[in-house]
């Protein structure tokens, strides 16, 4: 039977590991919180199981522990920041803050910010939004490393990249699509990796161009690379979207991989739609509401598998993980036995 945990003791468990490795208070409350939302709405890759790097990250001086973006360009709708290295999550609650009054006044606002540290879960982000009834539209790079080689090439240029987009809709929460140019994330790769596992599928391939289901390849010599959407036949859909996502977010905040290295990080675009600027929100919840339902009452291949909208699996988990407690991947905990020992907090005081 699954350990469970309680959120919020979950939340301040975080945010005494982020606080003793010397992230300040108020930046500490944004990520941790973060973090456990993408737990709560099921996306472990992308929640507690950063913690243990980024608590490596804010030690090593990787992360900057405070301080505030710079303002590079602010037109009224459009700004440029440099995050300073700062934790992605909390720079993304500041770009939220600056961007909804702009949205509101001007029909939609962007931020690009380069030199972001990473950024977590982007649906996360997305249900703030569309919560507050936005249509958000959020992508991601990271130009200080690769691991995605472009259609028809054997060596990695780009990251993941991913891009999402949320919009509220009637009969839901919301729909949240958050997903990667690629077939697969560094994070699952580097887990099934760790774990001695193999993906179901050849979503990878090696130095040689060959398709495989080892994330050893990964790290082999030469390294291998994760394949991109679509796969050894339909690659140029992933690929694709990569370039879309490298020119959205590096060459609009005009840093990228031309550019020196400097750890792990992200290069981040964001904007904020004001439906009522456009056709308002009682013909865009007309439009979007009926296709939900076209999509949700569909004839499903296997009738135990009904048609579901993106994102809607994450908010039937998150309610009930709210309620009844958090699964953890079975991960986290050993991953976090150092910073554990080192400053004295214990995950195991978070169970229900």
């Amino acid at each position: 039977m699954n350990t469970l945990y309680d959120s919020k003791k979950l939340n301040q468990y975080a945010v005494n590991l982020l606080k003793a490795s010397g992230l300040d208070e108020s930046i500490a409350r944004v990520v941790a919180q973060t973090l456990v939302e993408a737990d709560l709405m099921g996306h472990d890759t992308h929640g507690l199981g950063l913690l243990a790097s980024y608590i490596k990250e804010i030690e090593s001086g990787g992360m900057s522990k405070s301080g505030s973006p710079l303002v590079l360009s602010d037109k009224p709708a459009a700004l440029l920041w440099d995050g300073q290295r700062l934790p992605g999550p909390w720079l993304l609650d500041l770009a939220y803050k600056e961007l909804a009054p702009r949205a509101k006044n001007l029909g939609l606002a962007s931020l690009a910010i380069k030199r972001s540290h990473h950024i977590a879960c982007l649906a996360v982000y997305l249900m703030r939004a569309l919560q507050d009834g936005f249509l958000m539209v959020l992508a991601s790079s990271d130009a200080n490393s690769a691991s995605v080689a472009p259609f028809g090439g054997t060596q990695a240029v780009f990251t993941p990249n991913p891009v999402a987009i949320g919009f509220p809709v009637n009969s839901e929460s919301g729909v949240m699509v958050d997903i990667s140019a690629s077939i697969t994330t560094n994070g699952m790769t580097n887990r099934k990796y760790k774990a001695g596992e193999k993906f179901e599928h050849n979503w990878l391939m090696t130095a040689q161009g060959k398709p495989t289901n080892d994330p050893a390849v990964m790290f082999a010599t030469p390294p291998g690379t994760i394949l991109a959407v679509g796969g050894m036949d339909h690659g140029h859909k992933g690929y694709g979207m990569s370039l879309m996502v490298e020119a959205l977010t590096a060459g609009l905040a005009g840093r990228g991989r031309i550019d020196p290295k400097e750890g792990w990080g992200a290069t981040v675009h964001v904007t904020l739609y004001d439906i009522n600027a456009f056709c308002g929100e009682a013909e865009f919840m007309r439009q979007m509401n009926h296709v939900a339902e076209l999509c949700k009452n569909n004839v499903p291949i296997d009738p135990a598998k009904p048609v579901r909208l993106p994102g809607q699996s994450a908010f039937t988990k998150r309610e009930s993980q709210l309620k009844n407690g958090v699964t953890l991947h079975k991960s986290i905990e050993p991953s976090l036995k150092d910073a554990e020992a080192k400053y004295g907090f214990k995950l195991s005081n978070c169970k229900v």
